[in-house]
């Protein structure tokens, strides 16, 4: 097994020290940064395909990822360093009056794995928080998050106050948690209904190849 396949398949396992030890050897080697990058997106692409055919289960998703999120705090200086740029800018949160976060980790480090750049705006954020963030980092996604039926209407606030603040057409406006249904979405007008880390992940990857 080479280093890059060693790399692969200890993010598949979830295996913590595995994965990062397995990149810094790929590092010594002298592989470049983009290659580990490569194997490390594939592991994880792996881990969500397993998930929506119900071979892996939030668990295992959830130490995947953990797995490749340690592992690319030892790679990203590396990629900076040779000038690798992320695929897109993503601003997540979890909306005003929610304090649930688990769901909205969990597609922060899917969809860092395969190559977006994260704002993590944590919990309880506000429609201003959102508004300024968005201006602030030009980015391309931003990701709704809401686990409570009472707050899910503060994601409507929030995609209004984009199109009041001619912010809308700019990003890509993606939406998920417990009660948030495709109904719902295209109620609010957003772009993207996810309904879980993998299918984030895929979805938000395919709107900036569009």
């Amino acid at each position: 097994m080479t280093t890059l396949d060693a790399v692969y398949q200890n993010v598949l396992e979830g295996n913590l020290a595995g994965t990062a030890d397995e990149v810094g050897k790929a590092i010594d080697a002298g592989v470049a940064p983009e290659e580990i990058l490569q194997s490390l997106t594939a592991g994880i692409t792996e881990v969500g395909r397993k998930f929506e055919i119900g071979e892996y289960f939030v668990p295992e998703m959830m130490i995947a990822a953990r797995a490749m999120q340690n592992a690319m705090a030892i790679l990203k200086p590396k990629l900076v360093a040779v000038g690798a740029k992320p695929i897109g800018k993503v601003v997540i949160g979890t909306v005003q009056g929610d304090l649930h976060d688990v769901g909205k980790n969990i597609v922060s480090m899917m969809l860092e794995g395969v190559g977006f750049e994260i704002v993590d705006l944590g919990t309880n954020v506000s429609t201003e928080q959102f508004i300024q963030a968005v201006q602030e980092t030009e980015a391309q996604v931003v990701a709704f998050s809401a686990l409570l039926t009472t707050t899910m209407s503060e994601i409507g606030v929030s995609i209004e106050a984009l199109k009041q603040k001619g912010l809308r057409d700019n990003v890509t406006v993606m939406v998920g948690g417990a009660p948030i249904t495709q109904s719902f979405a295209d109620k609010v007008g957003a772009d993207i209904y996810a309904s879980d880390g993998s299918a984030a992940a895929r979805e938000a990857k395919q709107a900036m190849a569009a």
